[in-house]
């Protein structure tokens, strides 16, 4: 790609600040279509793009990983690939948002299988793992067990549970966003996510 540099870890690590969140907070920015259109050879394009996603990616890393560094690096390479592989973009997987938070959730999983370990204390208490207000069962028999206990049995489950489980609860997607993400229909969704809060129910009730 001409004229586009590879987004430093550097600018993850001082730009990021809170994903903006409410009803008039925007999902999308504004000519999107056109703005992954020109992206591949306008590098104005591209930093457009990460500019708005760059703080909604760091949110979902640091919710999902509860380390500031780890957020961070998987920040910064889940863009590095976005930028490699942009040219290669397609939307019928969903649009650019759910393209980069699938990047990152692969890049989450690629980084715990990495590290071997289990996430710090400091990071496990620092996560909001679960919707506030659950309602269906699963969702209320999780909601009984403390964060650090839910992200340690988190990371025990599948890889695809717990990407269903992060993008919907952690990267504050609706159902339809997430399914996008997974690259799979909203009933697939539901059917994966529901077996994926059983999963992890069974692990935090063998772990009790």
């Amino acid at each position: 790609m001409q004229g586009v540099t590879t987004p430093p870890a550097e600018l993850a690590r001082t730009s990021a600040r809170p994903a903006p969140s409410g009803a008039g907070a925007p999902s999308r920015p504004a000519g999107e279509d056109d703005l992954v259109r020109r992206a591949p050879n306008d590098a104005d394009a591209f930093t457009e793009l990460y500019r708005f996603y760059l703080p909604r990616i760091h949110a979902f890393a640091y919710r999902r990983s509860g380390s500031t560094e780890v957020a961070e690096d998987v920040t910064a390479a889940t863009f590095e690939r976005a930028l490699r592989n942009i040219s290669r973009f397609s939307p019928r997987g969903g649009g650019f948002g759910a393209w980069l938070y699938r990047i990152a959730a692969n890049q989450l999983n690629d980084h715990h299988r990495r590290s071997g370990r289990e996430r710090s204390d400091r990071g496990q208490r620092a996560i909001a793992m679960l919707n506030p207000s659950p309602t269906a069962p699963e969702e209320e028999v999780l909601a009984d067990y403390d964060r650090a206990r839910v992200l340690a049995a988190l990371s025990r489950i599948p890889p695809r549970y717990q990407r269903a489980i992060s993008l919907r609860y952690l990267a504050d997607l609706d159902n339809e966003s997430a399914a996008e993400a997974m690259g799979i229909s909203r009933s697939t969704m539901a059917v994966v996510l529901h077996r994926a809060l059983r999963a992890l129910r069974r692990e935090l009730e063998s772990a009790a």
